[in-house]
């Protein structure tokens, strides 16, 4: 006697499965312009590489003949060939509010993910529950089991982790998506909300739609996520580009790949790119392209911290993190917000032995009455002290200004530090110090504005990179048009420092 029948009923199943909530479900969701969660792992992954876990999880009937499919979708699958775990909501069934097989497989992702040692990638849209439930979920889980986020945390610190809002985010799925090293929502077709309008007018009053509560603009403004995307596919293309950069474990290195840009390369550009005005900006990005290996640099955060840039890039094929500073927003001063961008860009590079190239030009802190009750100081100090502990290796380039307390953010130890020569660097920038310094001097003057230039002037030169050069504060004064060479032979240098990193680091990303 055969196993013909129970063989024919797992077809059947795995049938319904990929059927997912019915072609009139699928119909809708395209309708809304979203693809299905098949449709994405299948557009976020190498070709055919996808290997589900748990294709047949879901429930039957009371008379066992109806079959529903878990509405959480897992499985292995590769991106450039490498490994790694993949999984989100199926929005087709229940609007992605979780069955309990949904909810298990959901839970399951990170634990898979830790114990293969290969990255994470969750592509969300749905809910965290519904007021009806399954009954079970109401009553908790045993005292016995690990609390549900303890595996989110420990993926954070072992694997990469990369999220994308891609329809309605709320409740649970809206904080495991914000619980990853690098998150993005698609402008078209994603929201993400703590809770949505229903409950926010019932609670508050407010009448607002899902758009006002949660949309691109207002989430990549205040940090909730890190990117947005024009759509879907773009998305998935920004995820895969981020994975590029990173390795697939702690317990491994960043991947090294062939380039073709010469490492000796010079651009004429960098010559007088900075302004010998100071009060004129530059464009930093153009300054980093002239830099880094050509087409290699990936933003991180555009909309939040608008004064410090941060991302990740090649130098010579060796993946490195860049921070640096947009001189054209508030001159590049560090306010609260670019502080928590910062630090957390750190934890970043040093859970994955990413080593940083800083570009410094920081003003300070930004100062105000806005700026106290942010409580910058505070934020920023938890950044300086962030980066005074990292053990990743660092290449520091001054390159126009370098000032305040701040500017200790910009600087890790023992870094490897040149100085162009357009750079000043002190306490205080010229105009704060001069101001502070001489305002009964300047008052008091026939001209004071023409007073106030020169002893501008007379300050500037005391705090060129010469002296520093001299006393030997840096390690060099360089041509600006050799900083891509002398970058490229320090990253050969610290090849060797790069193995012992292996591990676990001392402190993880934290949301």
């Amino acid at each position: 006697m055969s196993w013909k029948a129970e063989v024919d009923e797992i077809a059947r199943r795995r049938a319904l499965a990929g059927e997912q909530g019915g072609a009139e479900s699928v119909a809708r969701q395209h309708e809304k312009g979203r693809l299905t969660i098949r449709e994405r792992i299948d557009a976020t992954l190498d070709a055919d590489s996808f290997r589900e876990v748990g294709p047949v999880s879901g429930t039957l009937d009371e008379e066992g003949g109806a079959f529903t499919p878990a509405n959480f979708v897992l499985g292995f699958g590769k991106i450039g060939g490498r490994l790694c775990v993949i999984g989100g909501e199926d929005f087709t069934l229940k609007g992605g509010s979780p069955s309990e097989a949904g909810l298990r497989k959901s839970v399951y992702a990170e634990e898979l993910a830790c114990k293969h040692r290969v990255p994470l990638i969750r592509l969300h849209e749905g809910g965290g529950g519904s007021v009806g439930g399954t009954g079970k979920a109401s009553i908790g889980p045993p005292v016995s089991q690990a609390p549900r986020f303890r595996s989110v945390a420990q993926a954070m610190a072992a694997v990469p982790v990369a999220s994308a809002a891609l329809g309605p985010v709320a409740g649970l799925p809206a904080s495991r998506l914000v619980a990853s090293h690098f998150s993005v929502m698609s402008k078209t077709t994603s929201q993400i909300l703590i809770a949505g309008p229903a409950v926010v007018e019932r609670a508050l009053g407010e009448r607002k739609t899902k758009e006002d509560l949660g949309s691109w603009e207002v989430h990549t403004r205040n940090g909730t996520v890190d990117n947005a995307s024009e759509d879907e596919p773009d998305a998935f293309l920004q995820i895969r580009r981020f994975l590029s950069y990173l390795p697939q474990n702690v317990w491994e290195l960043p991947p090294v790949i062939a380039t073709d840009d010469p490492v000796d390369r010079c651009e004429e550009k960098l010559l007088e790119i900075v302004p010998r005005d100071r009060r004129k900006g530059f464009n930093v990005r153009t300054l980093l392209r002239h830099i880094l290996d050509r087409d290699s640099f990936f933003e991180m955060g555009a909309g939040y911290g608008r004064g410090q840039v941060t991302g990740l890039a090649r130098l010579n094929g060796q993946p490195v993190g860049i921070l640096t500073n947009d001189n054209t927003f508030w001159a590049g001063a560090m306010t609260a917000e670019g502080a928590h961008k910062v630090r957390r860009f750190f934890e970043l590079c040093e859970t994955f032995h990413l080593p940083i190239v800083s570009l410094v030009d920081e003003p300070g802190f930004m100062i105000g009455s806005a700026a106290e009750q942010a409580s910058t100081i505070r934020h920023g100090t938890s950044t300086v002290l962030t980066a005074a502990l990292s053990s990743v290796p660092w290449a520091c380039v001054m390159l126009r200004k370098s000032f305040g307390v701040a500017q200790a953010a910009h600087y890790g130890p023992d870094a490897y530090t040149l100085a162009w020569p357009s750079v000043e660097s002190g306490a205080l920038p010229v105009e704060g110090g001069v101001a502070v310094a001489f305002h009964r001097e300047i008052a008091a003057a026939d001209d004071p504005d023409a007073r106030r230039r020169e002893l501008e002037e007379q300050m500037a030169r005391k705090l060129s990179p010469f002296p520093r050069a001299e006393s030997f504060s840096v390690h060099d004064v360089i041509d600006p048009r050799r900083t891509r060479p002398l970058l490229c032979d320090w990253i050969e240098r610290i090849q060797p420092l790069l193995p012992p990193l292996l591990g676990p680091s001392g402190f993880s990303v934290r949301p």
